[in-house]
């Protein structure tokens, strides 16, 4: 029995969406959509930064982050729910298990300090117009945006790290559609409580130090905008901050929400609905709202539409002119 308890876990089997197997080819065919839309939506947002030139200022140059950062843990995450979906239980080894949570916590860790960075960003834009380009400058857009992913990394190896040196022996399944916190630490049976206090304490500093950068930015913002003594110019500044704090608000009010709440108040079909919607959803609506609500963003995308479509003579088949 002595031997039995100490047999370490080498593969984890993913329940997922089990609990309702009648609904798993819609659910199947419901996020391949998502995912198609995901991946097209945010792509094409990179690819149409990238070829408009009109697009090439640090607010594009961020925003073509957040895309690739959307994209990076939808495919990391999506996938593998088709899988579950698939095959109803999908065994997934230590190691790959591992590296799906290393990936996926590098991504949204990421994420929150971009968003962070955008918000200081609008600040600058909106509170220092003269001054915007002497500020945020290219080389001043790279560092913000290395700082971003070096602190994505850097709290992705030690999320991983503190996750992945616990034990897990006895139960290996996770009642969940991918490798994430709070179900792993579920399966632990060595001693998590310095590791478990590592975990949460950088996660909670990690969202409250991006989510206080972020509403002193906003208060800023909302403080210069004030000043404007035109109705019509005060909302047309604003309106230019609209869908960064659309993002921000699903974002980190997922986050909090999934994350902050006590284990007493949590359930696993709850926590599945949650994950689904900032794993998924977050990612497929990030480039619909940046580009349904930006009149930049829908004039390139116009003026691309327009080079690919053929001159009318050729696509009515007619020869030149003699």
């Amino acid at each position: 029995m002595a031997e039995q308890n100490l047999t370490t876990v080498t593969e984890f089997i993913l329940v997922g969406f089990t609990d309702h197997p009648e609904l798993a080819v819609l659910l199947f065919l419901v996020f391949l959509c998502f995912y198609f839309v995901t991946i097209l939506g945010n792509v094409g947002l990179i690819i149409l930064i990238r070829v408009d030139v009109r697009l090439h200022t640090p607010m594009y140059f961020f925003l073509s982050h957040l895309a690739l950062l959307d994209a990076g843990y939808a495919s990391v995450i999506t996938p593998q729910i088709l899988a579950t979906l698939a095959t109803e239980k999908t065994v997934i080894s230590y190691g790959r298990c591992a590296a799906q949570f290393f990936l996926f916590t590098l991504c949204a860790g990421t994420e929150c300090y971009l968003l962070a960075v955008m918000a200081y960003d609008r600040f600058v834009a909106i509170s220092s117009p003269l001054r915007y380009t002497v500020i945020v400058t290219p080389g001043t857009c790279r560092g913000l945006l290395a700082g971003a992913y070096l602190c994505g990394v850097s709290g992705a190896i030690l999320r991983t790290t503190c996750t992945f040196t616990l034990s897990f022996c006895h139960d290996n399944q996770i009642d969940f559609f991918f490798c994430d916190l709070p179900p792993l630490l579920k399966l632990a049976c060595s001693s998590m409580t310095q590791n478990e206090i590592v975990i949460l304490f950088f996660a909670k500093f990690m969202f409250l130090a991006n989510v206080l950068i972020i509403l002193i930015s906003y208060m800023l913002i909302i403080r210069a905008i004030l000043r404007v003594k035109s109705a019509g110019a005060r909302a047309k500044t604003f309106s230019t901050c609209t869908s960064h704090l659309i993002t921000v608000v699903l974002f980190f009010g997922t986050l909090a929400f999934m994350y902050q709440r006590s284990n007493s108040d949590k359930s696993p079909a709850e926590d599945k609905i949650v994950s689904v919607f900032y794993t998924v959803i977050i990612p497929m609506l990030n480039p619909l709202i940046y580009s349904l609500r930006n009149k930049d963003v829908k004039a390139g995308f116009r003026k691309v539409i327009g080079k690919l479509q053929l001159p009318k003579n050729v696509a009515l088949g007619e020869g030149p002119s003699s």
